[in-house]
């Protein structure tokens, strides 16, 4: 049986789900190049599209 790949890649990941801060995690959409930010800590969590500096959404390139 053919495995379902993966549509989000985490690059980059901060803090621990130890601490108060939580885990702060940096996602790519494969399908659309979307950078999400996320966050977790204890029971509640986020996630909120990347901006960049003139108030876009940061998209990486597709191949």
């Amino acid at each position: 049986m053919k495995q379902k790949e993966e549509r989000f890649e985490v690059i980059f990941t901060d803090g621990s789900a130890l601490k108060e801060a939580g885990v702060r995690q940096i996602l790519v959409d494969k399908e659309t190049g979307v950078h999400y930010l996320a966050w977790k800590s204890g029971y509640g969590a986020g996630i909120t599209p990347l901006l960049d500096s003139e108030g876009k959404v940061v998209v990486a390139k597709t191949e």
